[in-house]
């Protein structure tokens, strides 16, 4: 599978659709300009994919899609979810990324 979520952040996003109180939103994951290092992650739930996007399915029927563009980017990518006292956040482990910034949320290729 090009995209991986570990359990941890499928339990997260089971938590954040249930706070939306909406189980049939796709998560929506991407890339865009910005950052300390360049490129941003982006994650926002939408109601249904573009019929461009690559769709992923995953336990207790949570759908993430990427569009073309970030997927080529993106592509082997493990979402991970990480909590302790101080923070909370999703983490990317992207094997195409050179480089990342300290707060991992950007990214050089």
């Amino acid at each position: 599978m090009a995209l991986t979520l570990t359990d941890a952040a499928i339990e997260r996003v089971l938590q954040l659709r249930k706070m939306r109180q909406c189980d049939t939103e796709v998560l929506r994951v991407g890339i865009k300009t910005g950052g300390c290092s360049g490129m941003n992650y982006t994650l926002e739930f939408v109601a249904e994919s573009h019929p461009k996007d690559r769709v992923f399915q995953f336990a207790h029927n949570i759908r993430v899609c990427i569009d073309p563009k970030s997927y080529l980017f993106m592509n082997g990518t493990e979402i991970d979810f990480k909590s302790d006292l101080m923070s909370a956040s999703f983490e990317f482990h992207n094997p195409l990324a050179k480089s990342t910034c300290q707060c991992g949320e950007s990214f050089t290729l």
